[in-house]
Formats: structure tokens, sequence, C-alpha cells
């Protein structure tokens, strides 16, 4: 039976461990993971809470599956987040229409921290979920996650002169939306 991870266990280690056999140690990762995942995912699929979920479920059974190709290069973080990434930019490559946003009363759920009032946030992330989806996988990417745009054309499978006129795109976007808001 494996040991039972513990608090100061590294990302490393536990991948070990659960490569071994140990679900408490693929637990413990999920854990310490799971927060920045689901926050990318959310914002990659235009905040559609349900399909966040399936996503993040779905890249944590890939993971598992392929703990044994983490090679241990990378951090164990970055390894996850990006196999969460391109789990969600295959969903939204095969989903014919955009992802919809309903605010509800509460408005978008916490995904880091709130550099604006609730208020100024709430219209922000409405406007980025609005975007066409290539336009706002590419902001999220580039704006919210600081992938540059080669990593980003090489996981979307689009020209890196694409990526930058998206970019351009969703930012002129944004502007107008929030103008016209305020």
């Amino acid at each position: 039976m494996p040991p039972t991870p513990t608090a100061q266990a590294t990302d490393n280690e536990l991948a070990r461990d659960a490569l071994r056999g140990s679900t408490a140690a693929f637990e413990t990762l999920y854990r310490r993971h799971v927060g920045r995942v689901h926050g990318a995912v959310l914002r990659l699929v235009g905040y559609d809470h349900g399909r966040a979920e399936e996503l993040v479920q779905e890249a944590f059974v890939k993971a598992w599956q392929k703990l044994g190709s983490f090679r241990h290069e990378s951090a164990f973080g970055t390894w996850l987040y990006r196999l969460s990434v391109n789990t969600a930019l295959m969903a939204l490559r095969s989903q014919a229409s955009s992802p919809i946003y309903d605010a509800g009363e509460d408005g978008p759920p916490d995904v880091g921290e709130e550099p604006f009032c609730p208020a100024e946030r709430r219209e922000l992330e409405q406007a980025i979920a609005a975007l066409p989806p290539r336009a706002r996988v590419v902001l999220v990417l580039h704006d919210v996650e600081g992938w540059r745009h080669e990593d980003i054309a090489r996981e979307t499978g689009m020209a890196v002169g694409s990526s930058k006129a998206q970019l351009h795109r969703a930012r002129g976007l944004l502007r107008r939306a929030l103008g016209e808001r305020s």
C-alpha cells in the first residue's frame, strides 16, 4: 500500500506516488491545482459553468491516465495546466456554437485576485464571455494566462499572425463593449 501523502510532499513526489497507484497522492495534486485549472478553463469556455466542470473533470481523468507520460522535466502544475488548456481547446474546436454565459445574480465566480470592484469585474467578464470563441481564446491565453503568440499558435493550430490579429480584434471588441456600457 502506498504511503499517505504529506502536505510537504512536492508535486513531483506526489506524481510518482500517484503513478505507483496512490489515489491519495493524486487527490492531493487535484486539490492543489484544481483552482487554477478551473479558472483557466472557465474563462476559455466563456463562463459556461457546466461545460467548465465537465472539462476540468475530463482534464483530471486524462492526467491520471497520462501520468506515465509526465517526464518531470517541468513542474507538474505546468504539465497539468497545459493538458487542461489543451482539453478545453479541443472541446472548443469541436463545438459548433459559441458558449453561453449567464451571470445570474451572483455574477462570475471568484477565479483569482480581483483588481476591479465587483460591478466592473462582472462587466469585464461578461464582455470577455461575449467575444467570438477564437478571439476569446487568444485574449485569455495571451492577456490573462501569459502565453506567447508562438505557443498559442502551436496549441490552437493557427498561424502566429492570426493569433496576433485575433488578439487585436478581441481587444477592440472589448474596448467597444466596455465603452458602450459605461
